[in-house]
């Protein structure tokens, strides 16, 4: 970034906003907080992250191998 002269937007406040109410469905808890696996594709995590590009907010959802964490895949939106 810094050899294209970008900078990051920093926020005016260091607030978090969380969304505080359940939305969907809550997934069983099945890895139990086991995130290793003993072979390729066994296991698999995800999540979203929002951040903010110019007036837009995108949302990042990568697939992560446990096995190696290497990403299988991703969603923008």
């Amino acid at each position: 970034m810094k050899a294209m002269g970008l900078r990051a937007r920093q926020s005016k406040n260091g607030n978090y906003h969380s969304y505080k109410c359940t939305v969907g469905k809550i997934a069983d808890n099945l890895l139990k907080r086991d995130f290793k696996a003993n072979k390729p594709f066994e296991k698999f995590a995800t999540d979203v992250t929002q951040f903010n590009v110019g007036n837009d907010k995108v949302y990042l959802s990568p697939v992560l191998d446990l096995y190696n964490r290497e990403i299988i895949s991703y969603s923008i939106s």
